[in-house]
């Protein structure tokens, strides 16, 4: 069994990381969460790559789990048309524009923290005072961590462990929605 102490390792570090969140920010999210669904908005989870998925993941268990409306823009047709009209850098603050209303919720996920379509997207939900809770790792000052009303950074240069750790706190926020525990 050689590879027993890579997962040993593995795990371990997801551990550790998660260890190091800030709890108050998952009362902080909670928090803007629950105002979002008392007034009716929808929440938009939005990354690229393995972060696309995980807001996929976590959008339809929003909406099937948690019975919050939610949503993602992981539809070819859609990233493809905004891209080649407004530029691949712009795709996402277009979206926004187009469909999502002033008061709804935008989650962005990005594991560098860089990205542009990302960052551009954030520059214009701060902009416009849309809500955002931003997912991001590498360095603790990246661009994306000085946008939201709620920041989780994951302390780590490792992009899998970052993505895992951004997931199970995505997941477990909305579980202590389904599981109804914040009453």
């Amino acid at each position: 069994m050689k590879y027993n102490n890579f997962f040993k390792e593995y795990s371990n570090s997801i551990f550790k990381l998660l260890n190091q969140v800030d709890t108050n920010l998952i009362d902080l999210a909670i928090e803007l969460i629950k105002k979002k669904i008392k007034s009716g908005n929808t929440i938009y989870i939005i990354g690229n790559g393995g972060s696309a998925s995980i807001a996929s993941h976590v959008s339809v268990d929003f909406a099937k789990v948690a019975k919050i409306k939610s949503s993602t823009f992981n539809n070819s047709n859609l990233i493809t048309c905004f891209a080649n009209d407004y530029g691949y850098e712009n795709w996402v603050k277009e979206a926004i524009k187009s469909y999502c209303l002033k008061n709804d919720l935008l989650i962005l996920i990005s594991s560098s923290g860089k990205s542009p379509n990302i960052i551009n997207a954030a520059r214009y939900c701060s902009g416009e005072n849309i809500d955002l809770i931003t997912f991001s790792g590498f360095k603790k000052d990246n661009e994306l961590s000085t946008f939201g009303n709620v920041n989780f950074h994951v302390d780590s240069e490792n992009y899998n462990l970052i993505e895992m750790t951004h997931h199970i706190i995505l997941v477990s926020l909305v579980d202590i929605f389904s599981q109804k525990i914040l009453l």
